[in-house]
């Protein structure tokens, strides 16, 4: 089922329809349909085949967001770049991809003239304003193609996009994922999630990720996608009220900054019916308050390689019968969803008890159909016949995932292993605390001594030793900080992950 199959749906039920708004400014769903199309004779008149790889790199732009669909009925394979990303890890991802084709923004004019000469397997550039020296321009290359016949194809295989899994760990790999894993990932989210009537989804975090493969099931019901080019709180705030949004996506440190948004206490946010939070651990003291102050919000759980639904947690389920706040799963990823198998497998691959942590694994029609060009990694990923995530975790006896930490962020301290995420919710409990990362660092005691660096809430002041007693009442003296930094920002990724990698490298400098 190819990608276009879920702007078609929604053309269907009302061709015109808002499909995707920018500054108060709408396409009808007819419009995008026919811009799709355009696209896709262009690709195909300037010798992009089914199977090929062509790149999207571009902010939040429904332009570029209508490519996606063109470069799908070409049969050709989306290749999301992230413009938030370094130019060398752009070029390295087009590479590794094997693009022959570019759609870009002028925005990233400076970007592109650095790494093309770099890719000689890219051999259209399309620029998406007038065109220049180096790419031709948006409307020309459509109006090259304008009588020629219908591009429509279907891809030689299942892979309909392509997308990078960032370098902050090691090289970055290509994540193949195939129509049946967006059918999948579309499906769990049309069954776990209320959608009441036409949708209107607010896209700020970028459409190359999370933002973006949500449109596909709010597109299926007809839905309207208001996209913001840059992420601005305030204006957040201000769309949600005047376009009546029922659905949106932050990732926590985003949620964050909303909860601290002067705006949000005259803000109406009365429409809204699903305000999903995932990408990264969130605070199960923030949730609370979020809960309190913005509404139904929404848990989802995946990762690039089974993307977003591994497990779901819909707003009613963050409440008891009675209306109240139910604690114990605030702190957790929700429940394995409808589609999806979920196990706790130990080194040997064999599962442990409930209660008991370990790796969490997944099996399902989500999981990617592999690594492009790493049959290695894709091996690794795969032992035991599961998909392995990386993630250490549990499931309680309601059901429940929990996730207590990436297993590469373990600290072992004293002989005893210390879960960073744990300690990490024990700091955020304290009012000052905005965002906070806890690592590893080398100590000839301990042989890690467990170290966190805090970004403070606006005006806050903080006597470490205080905060120090302060975890070690919520979860003991082992796992409690032996060293605290404050820092005015913690490193991030592209897509706002904090960096630990990087904060344990300064870290490790500065000693």
């Amino acid at each position: 089922m190819s990608l276009t199959f879920y702007l078609d749906k929604g053309a269907s039920l009302d061709p015109q329809a808002p499909c995707l708004t920018l500054d108060g400014e709408s396409r009808s769903y007819a419009e995008v349909v026919d811009l799709s199309h355009a696209v896709a004779r262009a690709l195909r008149r300037s010798g992009v085949a089914p199977g090929d790889k062509v790149g999207v790199l571009s902010a939040n732009d429904p332009t570029a967001f209508s490519c996606v669909f063109g470069i799908a009925r070409a049969g050709a394979v989306w290749c999301p770049i992230n413009p938030r990303n370094a130019a060398g890890e752009n070029a390295e991802l087009l590479d590794l991809f094997d693009c022959v084709a570019l759609v870009f923004q002028p925005a990233f004019d400076d970007l592109v003239a650095q790494i093309a000469p770099r890719l000689p397997k890219l051999t259209t550039l399309v620029r998406l304003g007038e065109g220049d020296d180096l790419a031709v321009g948006f409307a020309e290359w459509l109006a090259a193609a304008r009588d020629d016949p219908s591009a429509e194809a279907a891809p030689p295989g299942d892979v309909v996009a392509l997308v990078g899994t960032g370098g902050t760990t090691g090289r970055p790999k290509g994540v193949m994922l195939t129509d049946r894993n967006i059918e999948a990932m579309s499906a769990i989210t049309l069954m776990s999630y209320p959608f009441p009537g036409r949708p209107v989804y607010l896209a700020l975090a970028p459409l190359t990720h999370a933002a973006g493969v949500l449109c596909f099931p709010v597109l299926a019901r007809g839905g309207e996608v208001v996209i913001m080019a840059k992420p601005d709180v305030g204006r957040f705030l201000e769309l949600i009220e005047r376009h009546r949004v029922t659905h949106t996506f932050l990732p926590p440190t985003l949620i964050y900054m909303v909860l601290a948004h002067p705006a949000l206490k005259d803000t109406d946010l009365s429409s809204l019916r699903c305000f999903w939070y995932g990408a990264a651990p969130m605070s199960a003291a923030r949730l609370a308050e979020a809960l309190d102050r913005i509404g139904p919000m929404a848990q989802l759980f995946g990762q690039s390689e089974a993307p977003m639904m591994i497990s779901t947690m819909a707003p009613a389920e963050h409440r008891n019968p009675d209306g109240t706040v139910n604690p114990d799963r605030l702190s957790s990823a929700g429940r394995p969803s409808p589609l999806v198998t979920v196990a706790i497998l130990d080194p040997a691959g064999k599962s442990v008890p409930t209660g008991e942590r370990g790796e969490i694994c997944v099996r399902g029609s989500l999981v990617m159909a592999g690594y492009y060009r790493n049959p290695e990694a894709t091996a690794e990923v795969s032992a035991h016949g599961w998909h392995h995530t990386g993630d250490i975790g549990f499931l309680d006896p309601d059901g429940y995932l929990h996730i207590v930490d990436r297993a590469k962020d373990m600290v072992i301290t004293g002989g005893f292993n210390v879960y960073s995420a744990e300690v990490e919710q024990a700091l955020m409990a304290h009012d000052a605390v905005r965002d906070c990362a806890v690592v590893g660092l080398p100590d000839d005691k301990w042989g890690e001594r467990v170290t966190a660096v805090l970004q403070l809430q606006p005006g806050a002041e903080l006597d470490p030793a205080e905060l120090i007693a302060f975890v070690k009442e919520r979860i003991g003296g082992v796992k409690a900080p032996k060293q605290i930094e404050v820092w005015p920002d913690l490193p991030r990724s592209s897509v706002g992950k904090v960096l630990k990698t990087e904060i344990r490298a300064t870290l490790t400098t500065s000693r």
